[in-house]
């Protein structure tokens, strides 16, 4: 029980601080406190930024907390909003696609970032660009689409957003804000030649950065406005949704580390769908 309301200590911390290196101390602090033999099962080991030489695995509750540390630098006041330099030189080395090349791009939130992490093996050999980047709502996203999208000229690009907007992360917005936001990027990959796949927002019941906020209901609506528009202009709607949700709405327990981002086998049910989508879409002429 310790454990746990350090934890929530450390998550009330996150949500009122405004200085990234002071979130990152008390995580840091936090995995001192939590690591320990009688720990919860270890998931994963990632390099994330600890003591030098020193690369443990990362506990369910170090995930979520190191996840709140990239979410907080979103919330951050900075001249970057929309944080268009996060891959801009990233951007400047990607080479233009050859002639056969099926390069297809994933535009999300922390989500689509911390399926490299968690699941780097889906990205291996394939030509799969991962432009997600946590906490940011669907305004940020369109702000960079041309150049984390469009100028990486795809043949296809998957678009999963919409559940920071419901968390309101950026200020209030409305659903049909939302999707609007979505149907606009899906508008300028069309024009610009590249195909669209549209994701649900995957479930979630709770958000532990901003509790009370019952988002459950709130995703399915929006998943629903989303695969409307999906059906109505033979755009490929992708149901992550369907696949992970509880008898809540929520996500499935043993598919994600806090309620709202998936772990390694959230990812590895995600997968097969996304490739089974990607291949329909590049079949379709």
């Amino acid at each position: 029980m310790l454990k746990i309301v350090s934890l929530q200590k450390i998550q009330r911390h996150l949500i009122h601080t405004t200085n990234t290196s002071a979130v990152i101390y008390y995580w840091k602090k936090l995995f001192f406190v939590l690591r320990s033999p009688k720990q919860e099962r270890l998931v994963q080991e990632r390099n994330l930024p600890l003591p030098r030489n020193h690369k443990p695995q990362i506990s369910k509750a170090i995930l979520a907390t190191y996840n709140f540390v990239l979410i907080k630098k979103n919330f951050e006041s900075n001249s970057d909003w929309a944080n268009l330099k996060r891959f801009e030189d990233d951007n400047k080395k990607t080479a233009m696609p050859t002639a056969n090349e099926n390069r297809i791009v994933f535009m999300g939130n922390s989500i689509t970032e911390g399926w490299s992490r968690l699941n780097p093996d889906f990205w291996k050999g394939k030509p799969y660009i991962n432009r997600g980047i946590s906490g940011q709502t669907t305004p940020q996203m369109l702000l960079r689409f041309k150049q984390d999208v469009i100028d990486l000229k795809p043949k296809v690009v998957v678009i999963l957003a919409g559940i920071n907007d419901i968390a309101g992360n950026t200020g209030p917005m409305t659903l049909e804000q939302t999707r609007d936001n979505i149907i606009a990027m899906a508008q300028l990959a069309k024009a610009n030649g590249i195909k669209v796949i549209l994701s649900s927002v995957i479930p979630a019941f709770d958000f532990p950065w901003r509790p009370g906020m019952e988002p459950a209901e709130k995703v399915v609506a929006l998943n629903k406005m989303i695969k409307s528009y999906c059906d109505k202009n033979k755009i490929t709607y992708l149901d992550y949704h369907s696949a992970m949700k509880d008898e809540r709405n929520g996500l499935k327990s043993e598919l994600g580390y806090d309620g709202v981002h998936p772990n390694l086998e959230g990812y590895k049910i995600m997968g097969p769908l996304a490739e089974q989508a990607i291949k329909t879409v590049l079949t379709k002429k």
